[in-house]
């Protein structure tokens, strides 16, 4: 009979059994960014994140199955909010925290929460899970923006299923930048030509580098660019700056950094990572506010890559109507929720069901202003 067995620290799973069971170079469910947020001590007990890693052995002891999985001691970091369901569940003396996540820090991506050997086997491991909750005496358990086939599993196994919306951009085989461009109505290709004019004309230009093009110094710029993003908004930095020396080391050729420059002078950063045929747009920062600036490092500086590159999909990052004013288009997410107590199990699961009324309208609202037909995986 397959074994769970729980460990504390991704960097005590062998890099090769994790990788073996992933069938994608999507990098955010790779060992080498998961082992690269603990080692950067981004994800420590001292942050609340307390890891806490399923794996599935088999009589073996072989890997067949295995799950990212956390104890949090707060709801930060996620992108899926659950704050009223904390509240609710103080409102009736309970605790809410610690609580269980299955999800990657800081990452609202789609892609893998259950990476297993075969469809019994992450079936195996969704039973597990969501029998957790009890079996640990935690409030709940908590599967962010999985992909289909770890939603799937998870809820047959009886999560409640919650709707979301972020924005992408796809690559319609379009031969550069201006082809793309012709595809969109006359006012949103004026409003782009004018933001990417206003950046030629300040002299500003946007170039790619990977992890070892930056040297020392330029590296101490970057982070300083990122931190600045959280201290305007009175946080520290979710990730430290040893995260991205880790990261590099570990997995550099699918690490990318569109640096901008007022002539030779570096003012802003988008750091992205590339999967298969994926661009993922991750975090940003500037020196100072450049009027159009985040949207030529973030949006069109990878729009203009992936034609180059010939990538399919440009996922820019969480939230953001703007994005469709760009070209970009509405896609459903989903998270998928076990509540231990079978009281606000069944308000949370009304309320899931209400509010996936409401966001499969506002998507389809999102749909009728995209330039783009109607697909519809993406509309589901």
């Amino acid at each position: 009979m397959p074994r769970l067995v729980q460990v504390d620290s991704m960097l005590d799973v062998p890099a090769h059994a994790w990788n073996a069971l992933c069938d994608t170079r999507q990098p955010f469910i790779r060992h080498g960014f998961l082992a690269a947020l603990e080692a950067s001590h981004s994800v420590c007990a001292a942050n609340g994140w307390h890891p806490a890693h399923c794996l599935l052995e088999d009589d073996d002891g072989a890997l067949i199955a295995a799950a990212p999985l956390y104890e949090k001691d707060h709801s930060y970091g996620e992108f899926v909010f659950d704050f009223a369901w904390a509240n609710a569940y103080a409102q009736l003396g309970l605790d809410y925290y610690p609580k269980l996540l299955n999800a990657v820090p800081f990452t609202p991506v789609a892609g893998p929460r259950i990476i297993a050997r075969t469809d019994a086997a992450r079936e195996q491991m969704a039973t597990h899970l969501t029998a957790l909750p009890e079996a640990l005496e935690r409030s709940s358990l908590h599967t962010l923006f999985p992909d289909n086939a770890t939603g799937e599993a998870i809820g047959k196994a009886g999560a409640i299923a919650r709707r979301g919306c972020q924005y992408r951009w796809f690559n319609r085989g379009y031969r550069d930048f201006d082809d793309f461009l012709s595809r969109l109505s006359s006012k949103r290709r004026k409003e782009i030509r004018r933001e990417r004019k206003r950046m030629r004309d300040a002299g500003v230009t946007v170039i790619a580098r990977r992890p070892d093009e930056i040297d020392e110094e330029l590296w101490e710029t970057l982070y300083a660019f990122y931190g600045r993003t959280y201290a305007i908004r009175g946080q520290a930095p979710y990730l430290t700056r040893r995260f991205f020396d880790e990261l590099g080391a570990r997995m550099g050729d699918q690490v990318l950094f569109f640096i901008a420059y007022h002539h030779t002078t570096p003012v802003g950063m988008a750091f992205m990572m590339q999967g298969d045929d994926t661009l993922y747009g991750r975090h940003w920062g500037c020196e100072t506010d450049y009027h159009s600036l985040h949207f030529e490092t973030c949006y069109y500086a990878g729009i203009d890559y992936c034609i180059e590159h010939g990538l399919a999909c440009f996922d820019a990052g969480a939230q953001g109507e703007h994005k469709i004013r760009r070209g970009f288009e509405p896609v459903a997410t989903w998270s998928y929720h076990v509540i231990a107590d079978p009281r606000l199990s069944s308000a949370v699961d009304n309320f899931c069901l209400r509010e996936a009324q409401m966001m499969r309208s506002f998507h389809a609202e999102q749909r009728d202003r995209s330039n783009f037909p109607t697909d519809a995986l993406r509309a589901s």
